[in-house]
């Protein structure tokens, strides 16, 4: 049994198979991007070990087609399993080795870069300073104890954990929070309408309707979760309180004789700096409306350091800082605010490391074939 499945690892069967698998599999993932949209399409296609088939009216979901995941990784065994077992040392073989390697890396270096990624927004008005970015899909419940003016205690909840419903507390934060309707893309009214239904007994609002929506899958909209949170204290209830991406300004409550503000809003990666936007450059092509470069200006403040400095980000020129590059991305349409693509990935060297050794691994190979063919030929 073990020869078997040493045997089957190995082959270069294999190889072709999953490689064919592999090319079918981008081939339909990318055709499906146009009905499912980027996000949902690479969940189900790359981001998983199946793609799986659901008969429509029904909760099955049936695989019908190895997944990203289970592609990349079989290819990865096979790879380690055939060089490990046709492998053999010497100096004729460093070339393939090194090929071998490299082709290794790129494998671990996409998973790497799957799976440790943050991508985020930094927008910044002229004048204006921040020292965190914000997730463009993912919302967190923040309950934000505001009474001292030097500092803030916030409760930050994910998404998902509020959905479960259950009562959630923090010890800095003397409150139990809890979702008793959790909706994860919604729509909102003032007024009755068909399809909507009524939410009563919130603080701060007297008559509001809500309706459930399916996901957004399309790339440049996003899901619009509401949230009816309970809030209680040592004395019992507080309020319940209505939270949504719609609602962009925190309502405040008063406990205890602390004050607090409570909102819906885009997780926040706080950073040890802040930049702060001084100018914003839009320039466009003489006669059209075709930007030409856009550019944002930015103070770079970190106090832990004593490090002060102005930076220019523009287009193909980022900001690489503290593990983070700062793309330009996008700009208000008053030319006042900039739009920033924050990226986080510790594996970002790996795709470079890997190409240039499977280059040398190849000039190497190559080098090792050719210098005695050439002495050969001088001898004769």
């Amino acid at each position: 049994m073990l020869d078997r499945l040493i045997k089957f690892f190995t082959s270069l069967r294999l190889t072709v198979v999953l490689l064919v698998l592999g090319l079918v599999l981008v081939f339909w993932g990318t055709v499906a991007q146009v009905p499912l949209g980027l996000y949902r399409a690479q969940n189900e296609f790359f981001r998983s070990f199946f793609v799986f088939w659901q008969p429509a009216g029904s909760d099955m979901r049936i695989p019908v087609f190895p997944g990203g995941y289970l592609i990349g990784g079989l290819l990865l065994i096979n790879l380690l399993a055939a060089h490990l077992r046709y492998y053999q040392p010497g100096k004729k073989k460093i070339g393939i080795a090194m090929i071998h390697l490299g082709v290794v890396l790129l494998l671990v270096g996409q998973l790497l870069t799957d799976f440790l990624s943050v991508e985020s927004s930094l927008h910044l008005r002229v004048g204006a300073t921040k020292n965190y970015s914000e997730a463009d899909r993912r919302y967190e419940l923040a309950v934000v104890d505001v009474t001292d003016s030097d500092a803030d205690k916030v409760l930050a909840i994910s998404q998902r954990r509020l959905a479960g419903m259950d009562y959630i507390t923090h010890p800095d934060v003397p409150l139990k929070v809890r979702a008793k309707n959790f909706y994860a893309n919604s729509a909102l009214s003032q007024k009755a309408q068909e399809g909507f239904e009524p939410l009563t007994g919130l603080s701060g609002f007297d008559s509001v309707w809500v309706k459930e929506l399916p996901h957004e899958t399309v790339m440049d909209r996003r899901d619009t979760p509401t949230a009816v949170v309970e809030v209680t204290g040592r004395q019992g209830e507080v309020g319940k309180f209505l939270v949504s991406a719609y609602i962009e300004r925190p309502q405040r409550f008063t406990h205890d004789g602390r004050t607090y503000e409570i909102a819906l809003r885009p997780v926040r990666y706080y950073k040890p700096f802040s930049l702060h936007l001084m100018e914003f450059n839009h320039d466009k092509y003489p006669g059209t409306e075709i930007p030409k470069n856009f550019s944002s200006r930015v103070l770079l403040n970190r106090p832990d350091t004593g490090e002060r400095r102005e930076v220019l980000i523009y287009m193909n020129n980022p900001l690489r800082y503290w593990g983070e590059t700062y793309y330009q991305s996008s700009f208000d349409r008053d030319d006042q605010g900039s739009i920033l693509h924050v990226v986080r990935n510790p594996g970002w060297l790996t795709p470079y490391f890997a190409c240039v050794l499977v280059s040398c691994g190849l000039i190497v190979q190559f080098l090792l074939h050719l210098v005695p063919f050439m002495k050969r030929r001088l001898a004769t």
